[in-house]
């Protein structure tokens, strides 16, 4: 059994090194071994047909490459979505949707238990957008609260959750 064994190595050790020897650039077949390409002949290849008319049921198969806009509304969604106004409005700042067509105002909690409310996507002047969600804040708390700009990111940090009285603020506002 192992002289056997030794002997299928043997064969199959010396067919590699016939194959893919370094010093020759046609490899010759080894050890009773022969190249594929040899066993074929020219006239059983393969042939490709294209079919034009079958196409239509693989594209129903193809996902989407982008989120497709929503279908016109006039108030809210069943879900609670609300469209955007059709002009923006004139404001020194603007807010951008999401991808998915929502209003990016996130809610955040750090390993620390802080409490935070972001607003991303901001586009204009984010420091007139602070002294707006200031003053808002401060009609809808009765204190003015703490908040971050940071202008390489264009996002505003509020301290609190405040992510649901924000996001209709800003849809009323026509964002």
């Amino acid at each position: 059994m192992s002289a056997c064994f030794n002997l299928q190595s043997a064969v199959l050790r010396s067919a590699l090194r016939g194959a893919f020897s370094l010093h020759s650039r046609t490899p010759t077949p080894a050890a009773g071994l022969r190249f594929v390409c040899d066993a074929a002949p020219e006239a059983q290849k393969a042939v490709i047909v294209e079919s034009v008319e079958e196409y239509k049921f693989v594209e129903r198969l193809i996902p989407p490459s982008m989120v497709p806009a929503p279908p016109p509304h006039t108030g809210p969604t069943p879900s609670g979505w609300i469209p955007p106004a059709a002009s923006p409005p004139a404001l020194p700042y603007m807010i951008r949707r999401s991808r998915l067509h929502n209003i990016p105002v996130y809610s955040d909690l750090t390993k620390s238990s802080l409490k935070t409310t972001l607003i991303r996507k901001v586009e204009g002047d984010i420091w007139a957008l602070e002294k707006d969600v200031k003053q808002y804040l401060k009609e809808v708390t009765g204190r003015e609260l703490p908040t971050q700009v940071n202008e390489v990111t264009m996002t505003l940090k509020v301290k609190g959750h405040f992510d649901q009285e924000l996001k209709d603020w800003l849809a009323g506002k026509g964002f």
